[in-house]
């Protein structure tokens, strides 16, 4: 298991998804009003679709995912936010990758440095990190929703690339092509996910032990929290036992 459903297995652990509902929405709005600049239809516009998607999920009001469309396509007045990667290191050499959206880029950059530097891990150049990562539909289901040949089939069938058994889970890997038919095939069976979205998936993952691991899920916390940063990716794997351990120490 790689580090998605690992930090997504820490924030249930804490029970904050995301943190909190107001950052989820913070969040979604922006991610619908960039992927509106491409058009308010979300039949034409698949990056809209799956915002839309997602704010539906998150219980969103119907006026204020209105307003964020509206906003994306210059009904509204409303900051521009720009979109970009940045890529550094954390404990034990692990790769970084973070999706921002900021209306001051130098701003964010120097926070974002900052917070890294105090929380044992450093930016990196662009293309260090990045390159390591690739872009994925990634869906977490917990083993105790479904038995491996079902969900196997099922979602193979539905375009899925791999599916990935953990200690407690299985991760469902697909192009992001396929990733809204996948998702409709587990929904459709009542198949429950744990973690469902388009991320950056590592090829390869780096191990942590407990003090590094510790370390780890702290910096992915506070980058998380940072109000520019949309997503946060890294290569981390972290055994179940030493997760728990982490987890029952925060």
């Amino acid at each position: 298991m790689g580090g998605h459903s690992h930090w997504a297995t820490v924030k249930r652990h804490k029970g904050a998804q995301d943190v909190k509902r107001g950052k989820i929405f913070t969040r979604i709005i922006r991610e619908v009003a960039i992927a509106a600049r491409s058009g308010a239809d979300p039949d034409g516009n698949p990056r809209l679709r799956l915002a839309i998607m997602k704010a539906k999920e998150a219980n969103m009001p119907g006026d204020t995912l209105k307003k964020a469309i509206q906003r994306g396509t210059g009904e509204l007045p409303g900051l521009v936010y720009e979109e970009f990667n940045l890529e550094a290191y954390g404990p034990g050499g692990t790769g970084i990758l973070m999706e921002i959206t900021s209306d001051n880029r130098n701003r964010t950059v120097a926070e974002l440095r900052n917070l890294l530097t105090k929380n044992h891990g450093n930016m990196a150049e662009a293309g260090a990190v990045s390159w390591q990562f690739h872009k994925k539909g990634l869906l977490a289901i917990e083993k105790t929703s479904v038995d491996e040949d079902t969900l196997m089939s099922l979602v193979l069938d539905a375009g899925a690339e791999d599916v990935k058994v953990g200690d407690k889970s299985f991760e469902v890997i697909t192009d992001p092509h396929y990733f809204e038919q996948v998702k409709k095939a587990l929904v459709d069976a009542k198949i429950a996910t744990s973690f469902a979205e388009v991320a950056y998936v590592p090829q390869n993952t780096i191990r942590l032990e407990e003090k590094a691991a510790e370390q780890m899920l702290k910096l992915m916390e506070v980058l998380d929290e940072h109000d520019d940063v949309q997503k946060v990716h890294a290569n981390f794997d972290i055994s179940d036992e030493v997760m728990e351990k982490v987890a029952a120490a925060g």
